[in-house]
C-alpha cells in the first residue's frame, strides 16, 4: 500500500473513523504515522489530566473535532467531589492562542465556565457544534455568547448538565437571518424561556432536525413549533399538559400526523393523560423512545404508547412499567437493540415494580438485545442464565439491584453464576455492571471469559484480594476499573502494577487500600498519577502508612501531577 501516493492513503484513511483502529494505523511504520497524524480531523481524549493539550494540537496539528472527558464515572453517582476539577479553560485558552480551527466540542463532567464558552465564541470562526454532557460552572450567558457569535452553529446539545439560568433570555441571542442550525437541545434548563423567540428561531431553521424543550415550554407553544418545523426527526417534548376544555388535542394530533420523518421521541416532564393519545400516530415510526423523565405516565398508559412502536430499536423507561409492561415490549419490539429501565424510586421505598420476571420476558422476545441497563429489586441466577442464553449478543450489560448485596431471590445463593453465564455467552461484551451478593468466583469467571471487557463496575461484591487479581489478570483489554465498598487492598493493589499503564483508570472506594500501599504504587509507577482523595478530612497526609484511604484514583498520564488539584486531593 506504500507504493500509493500519500494523498490515496490519506483518502483510504478517512474511511477509518474508530479511534482504536487510527491509533493502530499510526503505528504501522513511519509513513503511516505522518499520514495519519496530519489527516486526523477528531480526536478522542478519555481524560483531561491524562495529555496536556499542548502535546495534543503538536501530535495533531489540522485536528477540528474535541471529545475531552473531565471527572470519574463514578461522579455520576456523587461520588467525586464537586471541586475535584476538570477544567475547560485552559484547553480553550490554549486552542485560542494558538488559532486552533475547531469546529466541534463535546465535552462530559468537565467544569465549563461563562469565560470558557465566551472564548470559544469569540476565537473559533468556524465553530459548529457543542455538546455538553454532566457539565457544570456556567449559565446561561455563556449560551447566549454562543448562540450570539457561532454564525455557522449547527448543534447545541446541553444533556444533564447544571446550568444557572439567567431569565432564558439566551434564546434571543440566535442571528436573526436563516440560521444553520440543525439541533437544539435544552431539556435540561429548568427556568423560563422567551417562548415567541423560540417560535422564530425554529421558524428560520429550515435545516432543524433535532429539537428537545424544557419543562418551561407549554402545550400551546409545542403545537405551534410542531407546525413549522414538521421536518423533525428528533423531538424532546417539554410539558404535555392541557386544559381539558381546549381544542388543542385535536390540533396537536392533526400537526403530529404531518410529522412523516419523526424516528425519535422523549421529554413528557408533565403530562395530562387524555392528551398521551395524541403521539399515537408518529409511534409506529419510532426507533428511539425516552420516557424516562416522565414520572406521571403510569404504567397502563405506557403500555398503550409501546403496543403502538413495532420499529422500536431504543427504549429508556421507568420501572413503573412493571414486568406486565416488560412482557409487552417483548411482543411488540422485535426491533429493540437497547433498554434502559430506571428507577422511579431510587431509594427503594416503594415495592420493586420490575424483577427477573420482565428481564427474562424481554430477553426472550427481543432477540436482537446488546445493550442493557435494568434497575430492580432482586435477581435469580437462573433468570441471568436465561437472558445470557436468549441474547448473546450484548455488547453492554448493566444490572443494579437497589439492595446492592442482595442474593438469588429464589435460592439465596450469590448470583456468580448467573453473571458468570453471562461473560462465558457473550463472548463481544465490552462493558459490565454487576450488583447483588457476589464472591470471588464471579471475578474469576470474569477473568476467564470475558477477553473483550474494558470496563467493569463492581459495589460490595468480592471475598478476597484474590477476585481483583482474576480480573486484572485475566481481562486483557480492561481499559477502566471501578470498584466500591469491596474488600479489596494492598496486595491486589499491587501484585500486578505494570497493568496499570493499559489500563486508563482505575477507581477505588471504600476498599482496604491504605496510605502505605498508595505511596509504594506511586513509587514504583511514576507515570501513572496517584491521587488519593481526602475530601473527608480523616487523613493526615504525612501520616501513618496504615491509614485507610477512603477515595483513590490511578491513571496514567503523559504530564504528571496535575496542578489543579484542591487542596483535598494528595497525588502521590
Amino acid at each position: 500500500m506504500n507504493y500509493f501516493p500519500d494523498e490515496v492513503i490519506e483518502h483510504v484513511f478517512h474511511f477509518v473513523e474508530s479511534n482504536k483502529d487510527r491509533n493502530s494505523i499510526s503505528l504501522v511504520c513511519k509513513l503511516w504515522y505522518r499520514i495519519e497524524r496530519f489527516s486526523r480531523l477528531r480526536v478522542f481524549v478519555g481524560n483531561c489530566y491524562a495529555i496536556s493539550p499542548e502535546r495534543v494540537f503538536a501530535r495533531f496539528p489540522f485536528m477540528k473535532s474535541l471529545f475531552l472527558k473531565g471527572k470519574p464515572h463514578f461522579a455520576d453517582f456523587n461520588l467525586v467531589p464537586d471541586d475535584w476539577g476538570g477544567f475547560l479553560y485552559p484547553w480553550i485558552e490554549y486552542m485560542a492562542r494558538n488559532k486552533v480551527n475547531l469546529e466541534e466540542l463535546r465535552l462530559k463532567r468537565m467544569i465549563v465556565t461563562d469565560d470558557s464558552l465566551e472564548l470559544i465564541a469569540a476565537s473559533f470562526a468556524n465553530f459548529k457544534s457543542l455538546v455538553l454532557v454532566s457539565c457544570e460552572g456556567f449559565t446561561t450567558d455563556g449560551l447566549a455568547a454562543i448562540a450570539a457569535n457561532c454564525r455557522f452553529l449547527r448543534e447545541l446539545d446541553l444533556q444533564e448538565n447544571e446550568i444557572e439560568d439567567h431569565r432564558g433570555q439566551w434564546i434571543n441571542c440566535f442571528p436573526e437571518c436563516h440560521t444553520s442550525l440543525v439541533a437544539l437541545n435544552f431539556a435540561c434548563l429548568r427556568g423560563d424561556i422567551n417562548l415567541a423567540a423560540l417560535e422564530r428561531l425554529v421558524a428560520r431553521s429550515p435545516n432543524l432536525k433535532s429539537l428537545r424543550l424544557n419543562q418551561a415550554v407549554p402545550l400551546e407553544t409545542f403545537h405551534r413549533i410542531l407546525v413549522r418545523a414538521p421536518q423533525l426527526v428528533e423531538l424532546g417534548v417539554g410539558s404535555f399538559v392541557n386544559d381539558p376544555e381546549s381544542e388543542i388535542n385535536d390540533k396537536l394530533t392533526s400537526a403530529l400526523q404531518k410529522c412523516q420523518s419523526m424516528r425519535s421521541l422523549s421529554g413528557f416532564f408533565e403530562v395530562t393523560l387524555s392528551c398521551m393519545s395524541a403521539i399515537y400516530p408518529v409511534c409506529e415510526n419510532l426507533i428511539s423512545l425516552n420516557l424516562s423523565y416522565a414520572p406521571e405516565i403510569p404504567g397502563n398508559e405506557l403500555i398503550k404508547i409501546i403496543q403502538h412502536c413495532r420499529k422500536l430499536q431504543k427504549l429508556w423507561v421507568l420501572d413503573c412499567i412493571g414486568d406486565k409492561g416488560l412482557k409487552v415490549v417483548a411482543d411488540s419490539c422485535k426491533e429493540l437493540q437497547e433498554l434502559r429501565v430506571f428507577p422511579f424510586d431510587p431509594h427503594g421505598v416503594r415495592n420493586g415494580a420490575v424483577t427477573e420476571e420482565g428481564l427474562v420476558a424481554v430477553a426472550s422476545g427481543c432477540l436482537k438485545l446488546n445493550s442493557l441497563l435494568y434497575f430492580c429489586q432482586q435477581m435469580t441466577n437462573e433468570a441471568l442464565i436465561t437472558v445470557a442464553r436468549k441474547c448473546p449478543n450484548f455488547i453492554r450489560f448493566r444490572l443494579c439491584i437497589l439492595n446492592p448485596t442482595k442474593p438469588d431471590a429464589a435460592t439465596m445463593q450469590p448470583l456468580d453464576e448467573g453473571f458468570g453465564a453471562i461473560v462465558q455467552s457473550c463472548k463481544g461484551l465490552r462493558r459490565l455492571s454487576m450488583s447483588g451478593l457476589l464472591t470471588d468466583r464471579v471475578f474469576h469467571y470474569i477473568g476467564s471469559f470475558a477477553e473483550n471487557l474494558e470496563m467493569l463496575s463492581v459495589a460490595f461484591a468480592g471475598d478476597s484480594d484474590a477476585g481483583m487479581l482474576y480480573v486484572l489478570n485475566g481481562c486483557k483489554k480492561l481499559s477502566k476499573l471501578e470498584i466500591r465498598d469491596s474488600p479489596f487492598g494492598n496486595v491486589a493493589l499491587l501484585m500486578d502494577v505494570r497493568k496499570y499503564e493499559t489500563m486508563r483508570s482505575l477507581w477505588m472506594s471504600s476498599c482496604e487500600v491504605t496510605m502505605g500501599g498508595c505511596r509504594t504504587l506511586a513509587k514504583m509507577m511514576p507515570r501513572l498519577n496517584v491521587e488519593v482523595i481526602n475530601d473527608s478530612g480523616d487523613l493526615d497526609k504525612h501520616g501513618d502508612d496504615n491509614q485507610v484511604v477512603n477515595k483513590l484514583f490511578v491513571y496514567r498520564t503523559l504530564v504528571g501531577p496535575r496542578k489543579d488539584a484542591p487542596d483535598f486531593v494528595w497525588t502521590l
